[in-house]
């Protein structure tokens, strides 16, 4: 018994593997969900904040509109403002409007418009908190368009949105707020309109970044203009933001300059005007404290998994070091000179493996031995049943030459009996022609005579058909002779290629005897090529099939015999009779060795075993299929080029 040596390494590999997996991918596991979850959680952390900040805009704007749209509604019902517009004195309107402005600090800017809309009065508070005019737009070029004066309606106050820039400087802009208010008499006739705005200037947008530590954007759909916290975010355009919000993206993720932020837009809206509002967080510190996290994470998973592979490196080692002593001892020792007997240094389970595996080996080998003298007796046992199968099978061939001489004897019989009884008639014919040829040298007068007491006339009339006679039995015992020379084909030990319907017909030749005047054959020839074969055997084949259906059929009766090549690659010969039958247990036993339904002495139950088994031999098929009553019918199916098995 030979052991192969399994290398220690690869136990103490598994073993690694399997701690490593059970311990270190769960760790790894929780570690890459909890960073994971973490940033989800800061990215949400951020949205709050946003959506908080985003709220606290809406407010300003929404206090900045009510307030604006209360001081419009309260200048345009100005009693003396009403007086000077109407009287077309635009000095002393612009006065009224400078002390709003000056006084108020709510809107940037009040225009002053006629009843047809023309722009009369134009003051504006600077930077500086001083109140100027803008004359170049006071000249009368000004005017509210017609179309927006038909937006009125019945309303006395509309609102909107409008984005400025800087043309000086393209990065630079403002959000400006504007209240139209229509300004009507006391009879309730327009007399003009009031335009004032509060402007979210940079210094305005600045300081609210610096409050809500955010990044904003102020865009509008139907505008070009972009006004931004960050000159970048002016870089981008508006569509980039409005393509986000227009998908129903309100959170989205951008940089600036290296730096991640996360942002939020919301739509809002200024009277009959809406616009959309961008808040951006930036995500670095946040980012910090995740790269924080996963190096501590990292480190500290790390260190585990050292520490567990030098834990499992110890206990492999500690564990596996029995097992392999245990081995060392099994590879020394050669179990085909005895059994192994492996020496038992510790009472744990190794000792107890130690123990069992050395109780085994004893077991095994005196298996092994006495296993080594039962396949002697077989041997000598296949040996007998070899020398048995040869004379059984002798037996059988035997008596189906004996059958065949039984039949090819009275076959035999029959024409050398016409000839045996015919030379009787021919010597006494060819003596009383010689005596008559004798007589008429002595005495040629005479022939007359001699003729008459000879019969001559009846001789010369009968000894031809003696002679034809003779003839057709000296050629029926000629072609018995062939018949059964063609049959046994003695001198075709090898594989040849033959026409099976020469061996069918040299069979039913010599069954001659025993279906003549009883039987009618009824062949279906097809078109078959030569079939490479050992002819002999096949012969012997169909002898016995045919042989058993002329047996089978009591008094009269038919054999069909069919062949056909269905598939170019092989034959199918159907040999069919109108005998007796078998039933279904019959037929499940036709094939096995020494099954007969004969009477004792007339089979030996051999010749379809050894039909079977030269079908099989010639790599083909056979198979029978038999009802009581209904005959039995014989399917055999042979390669064309058959390979010996």
């Amino acid at each position: 018994m030979e052991l192969r040596r399994r290398p220690k390494k690869s136990l103490r590999a598994i073993l690694i593997m399997w701690f490593v997996l059970f311990s270190v991918a769960p760790l790894a596991f929780i570690t890459g969900y909890s960073l994971v979850k973490y940033e989800q959680a800061i990215d949400q952390e951020l949205s709050k904040r946003l959506l908080g900040n985003g709220r606290e805009v809406a407010i300003i704007l929404r206090d900045f509109e009510e307030s604006l749209r209360a001081n419009s509604l309260r200048h345009s019902q100005d009693k003396a403002f009403i007086f000077h517009l109407t009287s077309n004195n635009i000095p002393q309107v612009r006065e009224i409007v400078r002390r709003w402005i000056s006084t108020e600090l709510l809107a940037q800017r009040i225009w002053v418009y006629n009843r047809e809309g023309r722009l009369d009065a134009a003051l504006y508070r600077n930077s500086e908190g001083q109140v100027e005019r803008k004359p170049e737009l006071e000249r009368g070029d000004v005017f509210l368009s017609e179309s927006f004066l038909d937006s009125f309606g019945d309303r006395t106050q509309v609102g909107l949105v409008d984005l400025q820039s800087d043309p000086d400087h393209p990065n630079s802009g403002w959000v400006e707020l504007v209240v139209f208010t229509r300004v009507l008499s006391a009879t309730g006739r327009l007399v003009g309109y009031l335009e004032e705005v509060i402007s979210l200037d940079e210094a305005f947008i600045s300081n609210l970044k610096n409050r809500t530590s955010l990044e904003l954007v102020f865009l509008h759909p139907e505008s070009e203009t972009l006004v931004s916290t960050h000159k970048d975010l002016s870089l981008q355009g508006p569509d980039y933001f409005l393509s986000f919000f227009e998908n129903n993206k309100s959170f989205f993720d951008h940089t600036l300059r290296e730096e991640p932020y996360h942002f939020m837009l919301q739509g809002l809206k200024w009277g009959d005007s809406e616009f959309v509002v961008g808040l951006g967080a930036s995500k670095s510190s946040a980012r910090a404290i995740l790269r924080n996290i996963n190096y501590a994470f990292f480190t500290v998973v790390g260190a585990i998994i050292v520490l567990l592979i030098v834990m499992s490196l110890i206990i492999s080692r500690i564990l596996l070091r029995p097992l392999y002593e245990i081995l060392d001892g099994i590879n020394r020792t050669d179990l085909s000179k005895g059994p192994v007997d492996l020496p038992v240094t510790t009472d744990t389970e190794v000792g107890l493996l130690a123990e069992s595996f050395s109780e085994m080996s004893k077991r095994t080998f005196e298996s092994q031995k006495a296993l080594k003298d039962k396949i002697k007796e077989l041997e000598e046992a296949n040996i007998e049943i070899r020398d048995t199968q040869a004379k059984l099978v002798h037996t059988a061939k035997m008596a189906s030459v004996g059958q065949l001489v039984a039949g090819v004897a009275h076959e035999l019989n029959n024409p050398i009996g016409f000839i045996y009884s015919n030379m009787t008639h021919l010597r006494d014919y060819s003596q009383k022609v010689m005596n008559l040829v004798d007589q008429l040298e002595k005495d040629p007068k005479s022939m007359a005579e001699l003729k008459k007491k000879i019969d001559y006339d009846y001789i010369k009339k009968d000894m031809p058909k003696l002679i034809q006679s003779c003839e057709d039995g000296a050629r029926r015992t000629r072609d018995i002779v062939l018949g059964l020379r063609n049959f046994s084909r003695l001198e075709e030990a090898q594989l040849k290629e033959v026409d099976i319907h020469e061996g069918l017909d040299n069979t039913l030749r010599l069954l001659t005897g025993e279906i003549k005047n009883r039987i009618q054959i009824e062949k279906n020839y097809g078109s078959l090529p030569l079939v490479l074969c050992y002819p002999s055997q096949l012969n012997q084949v169909f002898m016995n099939i045919l042989s058993n259906a002329a047996q089978a059929i009591e008094g009269s009766g038919t054999i069909w015999i069919d062949t056909e090549a269905p598939d170019g690659e092989s034959i199918k010969i159907t040999i069919r009779d109108s005998g007796r039958g078998m039933s279904k247990a019959t037929v499940e036993k036709i094939f096995d060795p020494f099954f007969t339904t004969k009477s004792m002495g007339r089979g030996t139950g051999l010749g379809l075993s050894i039909s079977y088994g030269i079908i099989q031999k010639h790599g083909g098929d056979i198979h029978v299929e038999s009802e009581p009553g209904k005959g039995t019918e014989f399917v055999i199916i042979l390669p064309i080029k058959a390979v010996s098995k």
